[in-house]
């Protein structure tokens, strides 16, 4: 793979320091990450909200909506969790969670949070909503077009499940200001739509700006361009990625070495402190 290195000093700090910021968690219908994220969180000195989104009856809905409003207002950090929302349907991944996300009151909250310093992370599902979104890369929620870059469908064409050893190769996202460019993590991956798919343009501009932020390192699972694992919006407060830095834990895969703990669920957490 293209071996991609980018260094810049972060001057991106919140205006207001929170000893113990609010993280909310959305869960929709398909998601299965929640748990694990909010521990992480929890664990690294946040305050997690979870939320399950409610699509029974158009009251649910208006009710849901009212809720992730509110919520968006009251927290520092958003974090769209993994998994398979809808079942990855209508015609792809995210899409669900994006549809959401694009009502009208929840577009405009998520605009006044990020103008707030806030911050947001996708991991896997949430990673494809945030690219479906325009969140990422261009750091705000707008439509797709033909130059916009995707998650599509794995190269090998089936669902990949093992840990791959993924590598920092920007320090521009507040994500990861615990790790050094070109530190390795071992990270656990889970999903079918997993291959960022992008132009030569788009990726020459991506990699100019460092908003490639992690890539896989030996063995890419999906197929990526460039072996693209992670990437961020333009001034890095939005981090999205394809692995699960929250699947870790004192016995959890004891038998695969590597450096597992990838610390940006600290380092989103410190932001604010």
């Amino acid at each position: 793979p293209q071996n991609i290195y980018y260094n810049s000093a972060n001057n991106v700090k919140p205006s207001v320091k929170i000893a113990r910021p609010k993280v909310f968690i959305p869960v929709f219908p398909g998601t299965n990450c929640e748990y694990d994220m909010a521990r992480a969180f929890e664990k690294a000195g946040g305050e997690a909200s979870l939320f399950v989104f409610r699509n029974i009856t158009p009251s649910d809905i208006e009710y849901s909506i009212n809720e992730m409003v509110r919520l968006i207002g009251g927290s520092q950090i958003i974090a769209l969790p993994g998994g398979f929302s809808s079942g990855d349907e209508p015609a792809g991944s995210g899409k669900f969670i994006a549809t959401v996300f694009r009502n009208p009151r929840v577009s405009e909250a998520v605009n006044e949070f990020l103008q707030e310093d806030g911050l947001m992370l996708g991991v896997c599902n949430g990673f494809q909503a945030l690219i479906k979104l325009g969140l990422l890369p261009y750091g705000e929620i707008r439509d797709m077009d033909g130059s916009s870059p995707t998650l599509t469908f794995n190269k090998i064409g089936r669902h990949v499940s093992c840990m791959v050893r993924t590598k920092v190769v920007s320090s521009l996202s507040p994500w990861l200001s615990k790790s050094k460019v070109g530190d390795i993590h071992t990270i656990a991956i889970s999903h079918g739509e997993g291959r960022f798919a992008a132009s030569r343009e788009m990726m020459t501009q991506l990699i100019k700006n460092g908003q490639v932020a992690t890539q896989y390192v030996d063995f890419n699972p999906n197929g990526s361009i460039d072996s693209v694992e992670g990437i961020t919006s333009p001034d890095g407060r939005i981090f999205g990625k394809m692995g699960h830095s929250e699947r870790t834990g004192i016995n959890i895969g004891k038998n695969v070495p590597g450096d597992k703990e990838q610390l940006i669920f600290r380092a989103g957490v410190e932001y604010f402190s």
